[in-house]
């Protein structure tokens, strides 16, 4: 599946990030829990590859608890790396922020704020984090991928300085997985995606890791053999059928992807630190 999803204004703000990184002391980078791996911009960890990170993983409330705790261990194996689960709008799960940076940047004299660059892709929750730990509406905040247009800075506290960018995607995803994962969460714009394409993929990857919250959700009698099953039941359940009885897979498509993104199914997470291809399969899937 192709996704165009590179407009001008996201070429710009890789140049500004770019450009801001050099008088940076510390990244964060924010992911969706229930993508880590999927969410995290190969673009941006490229150019900030020798910065110390906290990886932020939002949306956690929506994501498996069990597999949010692996993810936290898989990033803190890694050098200069700490992570976070957070919900941006529950300042008790954002208390342990600044701290946190500070401690990645203890060069940094007390004289003076930490700089925190805060990075991630588009609707991964970056302008309600920032409001939140403000204290105000200081970013423009939207459900629409890549509402931030331009770059700011806002103080937090009397050591913590955070820039905010404008949200990111890449021109290219070689994981094809995680062009699914990314369209099925909502990081991208329905009208840049095939939802039947995208919803067909949801069902099939739900049910075989989430089998028995679907059949809780959509009070089905046995679990669904195939994807096609699922949502044949979901257009019978939801006003999916049209007139003679026909499915409509769309509109079942439809169903099962708002019901993904907005926590109705459960807590669920689409990938696992396990699901990250090798170097030599990456290379493959390039070819």
């Amino acid at each position: 599946m192709t996704i165009n999803w590179y407009p001008g204004h996201m070429h710009k703000a890789r140049k500004e990030i770019k450009k801001a990184l050099p008088e940076i002391d510390v990244v964060i980078e924010m992911l969706d829990a229930r993508l880590p791996f999927s969410s995290a911009n190969p673009v941006l960890g490229k150019l900030a590859e020798h910065k110390p990170t906290l990886k932020l993983l939002s949306k956690s409330d929506l994501a498996d608890p069990e597999l949010t705790a692996q993810w936290i261990h898989f990033f803190e194996q890694q050098a200069h790396i700490r992570a976070l689960p957070i919900i941006t709008t529950d300042l008790k799960t954002l208390a342990p922020i600044a701290k946190t940076c500070q401690q990645l940047a203890s060069q940094v004299r007390e004289s003076r704020s930490v700089k925190a660059l805060v990075m991630g892709i588009p609707n991964v929750g970056k302008s309600t984090l920032i409001n939140s730990l403000a204290g105000k509406k200081m970013a423009k905040v939207g459900n629409e991928p890549a509402v931030t247009r331009r770059q700011q800075k806002i103080q937090i506290g009397d050591r913590l300085q955070i820039i905010d960018t404008p949200g990111v995607l890449w021109p290219r995803i070689e994981n094809p997985d995680s062009v699914y994962r990314l369209a099925a969460s909502g990081a991208v714009r329905d009208t840049a995606m095939d939802y039947e394409e995208v919803g067909y993929w949801a069902a099939e990857a739900l049910l075989e890791r989430y089998p028995q919250m679907l059949i809780t959700r959509y009070r089905l009698k046995e679990e669904p053999g195939n994807a096609e099953q699922l949502l044949e039941a979901i257009a019978r359940k939801r006003g999916g059928l049209r007139p003679g009885g026909i499915i409509d897979y769309h509109r079942a498509c439809e169903v099962l992807l708002h019901d993904l993104r907005g926590g109705h199914l459960g807590r669920m997470t689409l990938e696992k630190p396990d699901d990250i291809p090798l170097p030599e399969e990456a290379a493959e899937t390039q070819e």
